[in-house]
C-alpha cells in the first residue's frame, strides 16, 4: 500500500539503562517486530524509525544511547527524533508523511501504553488511519500507586487494545497488518 508507513517507535538503547528493563518478553517482540519490518519492506512500505530524547540521562543525546538497538539492522526510509510522547507534533514526521501522501500509519515499538499509544491517539485525531500492531510492541510490568497492584505486560497490552480499538485504531497482528498493506 503506497499510502502507508510503518513506524518503529523508540526501539533504542536508552531503555537498556532503565530499572524496569526486562528481557523476558523481548524474544517474541523482536521476532514480531523484525517480521513486520521485513514484510513492510517487501511490500514497498516505508519503514520510519522514531527515537526519543529528553532530559532523563539515558534519553539525553549526549548519553550515546539514543540509537536503534543493535538487532534493528534495516535501513529506514527516514529517522525522526521526538521530544514528547507522540511521534507527530515535534519531530518533523508529519510534514514528511503528508508530502508523500501517507494516510495510514502502522504502529510498532516500545512502549505499548506510552509512546506507541500516544502516537496512535494523536495520529487518529489528525485524521490518519491507524493500524496498531500490539504483538510488535513491547512494555514492562508497572505498579499502580497507591494500590501497589502490579500490572503485567499482558494486562497492559490488553488495556491498551481496549481503549484504542474502534476509537483510535484497528488492532491487528503482524500477519493482518501485512495483509492490510497489500490492500
Amino acid at each position: 500500500m503506497q499510502d502507508a508507513a510503518l513506524l518503529v517507535i523508540d526501539v533504542q538503547d536508552s531503555f537498556l539503562r532503565r530499572p524496569y528493563w526486562d528481557e523476558s518478553e523481548l524474544p517474541a517482540y523482536r521476532e514480531a517486530q523484525l517480521r513486520l519490518i521485513a514484510g513492510a519492506e517487501a511490500r514497498g512500505v516505508p519503514v520510519v524509525n522514531i527515537l526519543h530524547t529528553d532530559d532523563d540521562e539515558p534519553f539525553r543525546m549526549e548519553s550515546g544511547l539514543v540509537k536503534p538497538q543493535a538487532w534493528l539492522t534495516h535501513r529506514p526510509a527516514a529517522t525522526f527524533v521526538k521530544h514528547v510522547h507522540n511521534a507527530l507534533t515535534d519531530s518533523g514526521l508529519r510534514p514528511w508523511l503528508d508530502a508523500r501522501g501517507i494516510r495510514r500509519l502502522v504502529i510498532s515499538g516500545i512502549r505499548t501504553e506510552q509512546c506507541c499509544e500516544t502516537t496512535t491517539r494523536v495520529a487518529s485525531d489528525l485524521g490518519y488511519e491507524v493500524d496498531y500492531v500490539t504483538e510488535a510492541t513491547l512494555t514492562f510490568a508497572m505498579t499502580h500507586q497507591p494500590s501497589g497492584r502490579v500490572f503485567s505486560p499482558a494486562e497492559i497490552r490488553e488495556r491498551t487494545e481496549l481503549v484504542l480499538a474502534g476509537r483510535f485504531a484497528t488492532i491487528v497482528g503482524v500477519d493482518e497488518a501485512l495483509r492490510r498493506m497489500e490492500a
